[in-house]
């Protein structure tokens, strides 16, 4: 018997309309079917209306441009083409560079505050050297409290804080380190750091203060172009 009502189409399940109503709803189209004593069911058939104020809405197309680079300056005589990619582990460590300075209501984008991108996005050979160091987002945080002072409470950063311009310049000597070196492959957390270390400001003097020297940038280099392990296409 089960088997035999399993079988049974919709059409064929033993439905009974009450002869002395309509069962169209005239306003919303739908078909009503009274209780059964194998099953309760309602069907809603929605009819297209093409003098509906909804169908004259006419959609716009809505782009949003999503940036896979940093904003390093052009260097002179080399074709776009030839300027090298940025890895997806310093795309990262830039934004989260951004999201720092925000939090910590600074006007502008630092030095101080692309070592704390690099130490949040965590997962380059940049990173894990600095841990292994000593040099961890907490201690870098800390410094920099001591070095710049606390923002104003009631400051509110810009979205994207500008770069200051040892950090321009950071991320330029990045991309000249990496032109220069004549390697393949994309400018890693390990030439931003070294970038970083070769200005004069509140990154490098994090650094130093919290035992980063110029022997430890040499160790830095010797794998920097091995960072680029994947990147957004």
């Amino acid at each position: 018997m089960a088997a035999s009502m399993n079988s049974l189409s919709l059409s064929q399940l033993p439905f009974s309309l009450p002869a002395q109503s309509n069962c169209y709803s005239s306003e919303h189209k739908a078909l009503f079917l009274p209780p059964s004593p194998l099953i309760e069911l309602k069907l809603a058939i929605k009819r297209s209306n093409p003098t509906h104020p909804a169908s004259k809405f006419s959609r716009r197309a809505t782009t949003a441009t999503v940036s896979f680079s940093l904003p390093a300056s052009k260097p002179e005589g080399v074709s776009p083409e030839k300027i090298p990619k940025w890895s997806a582990r310093a795309i990262k460590s830039f934004t989260m560079a951004e999201l720092e300075a925000r939090k910590l209501k600074y006007p502008n984008t630092g030095t101080e505050a692309l070592l704390m991108g690099i130490l949040i996005e965590g997962t380059s050979n940049a990173a894990k050297f600095l841990r292994a160091n000593g040099i961890t987002l907490f201690k870098v945080r800390e410094e920099t409290v001591k070095l710049l002072g606390k923002s104003d409470m009631y400051f509110f950063s810009p979205e994207h804080p500008p770069l200051t311009e040892p950090a321009q310049r950071a991320l330029d000597w990045a991309v000249a380190k990496k032109l220069k070196s004549g390697q393949s492959g994309e400018i890693t957390t390990g030439h931003l750091l070294l970038g970083i270390w070769s200005e004069e400001s509140a990154g490098r003097k994090i650094l130093a203060t919290l035992g980063f020297d110029d022997e430890k940038a040499k160790e830095i280099e010797k794998t920097v172009d091995k960072d680029a392990t994947f990147s957004y296409k």
